[in-house]
């Protein structure tokens, strides 16, 4: 038992450790970023709207039950529709004001609209264009989380490789410090070689620190996309394979934010749809059924305590009913306008959206190739500057040679070896960003080693 549960924690460890895949970074930035979340739950919302919009084709059905105790103090003439007066039902009634009586009331109305010119639907149509919005929100936010985290990835993984190189000078430093050393004792070199070749082991040291602080600092930032700690990342396809070429060059239609952009005005559309049938007649059909009682008598004394507690007078109706709005023409119209200089500004946005995606195309283009041809001519650099230093350090300890030859030619390997490290990955970098604007990382991850 004891080797088992040994053997569980140092496989738990090593799983631990092990490095992160780039495309793993990238799913679980996918699936688990709060962003994403927040886009599904708006769809989730325009789909219960829909539902909402939907009830609109079923009857409607209201029932009501009332009793009261009042007096029947009647009174002939007109009184406007108000909130405040009850209405009092029945002839007036003369004798004593105070007279009061109970009234009961049961009764229920069934409201139907048989046709609707359309209407209905429109409103349904308006719910269907926000979820298809909402839908592509959620396309284009997953491809922007999912951008944001492959850069950081990159990004960390740039700074790994000029923290590896720098610590490859730092060596190299500390080797010819050794050399430079032994030279001073032998008071075949001046003092001032030797701390100078240890200031410049502190430059280095410092570069090295300074790269340090980037990883730490893209790896906090990935770790906001996975939502994880991080330890380690696999450089390793980044390294040993080239970038694959862009498998597109354009703009297409189908990009996230073009797709958005489209959803939007399509909602307007809609919208439009409804208020264009806003101004038609309203026909519901209507049937009722209600019971009445009351302890008031027009022809004779109220009766006992206890009448008009239960119905005593029942009652049916059918009808037909067309209701036309005849004012409301105007406000339509202006609402109609507002609608449509939406939608003028929504298809000037998506032109705006088109122009500056085709413009990042290219400046994204013309980054790939820069960092391509970077890339193919790095290696020979820092052949040659190894070449440049070896002589150079020949030089220095014959005494033919001075350190600001051998410091220089140090510096300039160094920061080639860093250039170096990072022109590989500069090209994926490039290469990301490309898909990116053309709006589809799958190409991308799916070239990848």
């Amino acid at each position: 038992m004891k080797l088992f549960f040994t053997t569980a924690l140092a496989l738990s460890s090593l799983a631990q450790d092990a490095p992160l895949s780039f495309k793993n970074a990238v799913q679980r930035a996918s699936e688990r970023y709060p962003s994403i979340q927040i886009s599904r739950d708006q769809v989730n919302e325009a789909a219960a709207a829909i539902s909402l919009a939907r009830t609109a084709f079923l009857p409607r059905v209201d029932g009501i039950a009332q009793v009261n105790r009042a007096t029947a103090n009647n009174v002939f003439g007109l009184l406007l529709p108000n909130s405040v007066i009850p209405p009092i039902s029945g002839p007036q009634i003369d004798g004593d004001q105070a007279r009061n009586a109970f009234g009961v009331a049961l009764g229920v109305l069934v409201s139907w609209e048989p046709f609707d010119f359309g209407r209905r639907q429109a409103e349904v149509d308006i719910s269907s264009a926000a979820r298809a919005r909402a839908e592509a929100a959620v396309v284009r936010t997953k491809l922007d989380v999912a951008a944001a985290a492959a850069d950081a990835y990159l990004t960390a993984l740039a700074a790994e490789q000029a923290v590896a190189a720098a610590k490859a000078g730092i060596t190299r430093y500390k080797e010819f410090e050794v050399i430079i050393e032994a030279l001073t004792k032998a008071e075949l070199r001046p003092g001032a070689d030797l701390a100078r070749i240890q200031a410049e082991s502190i430059l280095v040291e410092t570069q090295i620190i300074r790269a340090e602080q980037s990883v730490a600092q893209a790896k906090a930032l990935l770790e906001q996309y996975v939502g994880a700690p991080i330890k380690n990342l696999d450089a390793e396809p980044f390294l040993k394979s080239e970038a694959p070429a862009p498998a597109h060059s354009k703009i297409t239609a189908a990009h996230p934010q073009l797709l958005e952009q489209q959803r939007s005005i399509e909602e307007i559309i809609a919208r439009l749809k409804f208020i264009d049938k806003g101004w038609y007649p309203k026909f519901s059909v209507q049937g009722a059924a209600f019971g009445r009682g009351s302890g008031a008598r027009v022809t004779g004394p109220f009766g006992g305590f206890g009448r008009g507690l239960y119905p005593d007078h029942g009652n049916w109706a059918l009808g037909f009913t067309a209701t036309l709005p005849l004012l409301d023409y105007h406000q339509l119209r202006a609402r109609k306008e507002i609608e449509l200089q939406r939608q003028t500004r929504e298809q000037s946005r998506r032109e705006l959206i088109e122009r500056e995606l085709s413009g990042r195309l290219g400046q994204a283009n013309a980054q790939l190739d820069g960092a391509r041809r970077i890339a193919a001519i790095a290696p020979r650099q820092v052949q040659s500057l190894r070449s440049v230093l070896e002589q150079t350090q020949a030089r220095y300890r014959a005494g033919l040679g001075t350190l600001l030859e051998v410091s220089d030619a140090q510096r300039q390997l160094t920061q080639s070896e860093i250039d170096a490290a990072l022109a590989r990955l500069s090209v994926w970098r490039a290469e990301l960003a490309v898909a990116y604007t053309q709006g589809d990382l799958a190409p991308f991850l799916a070239r990848l080693p």
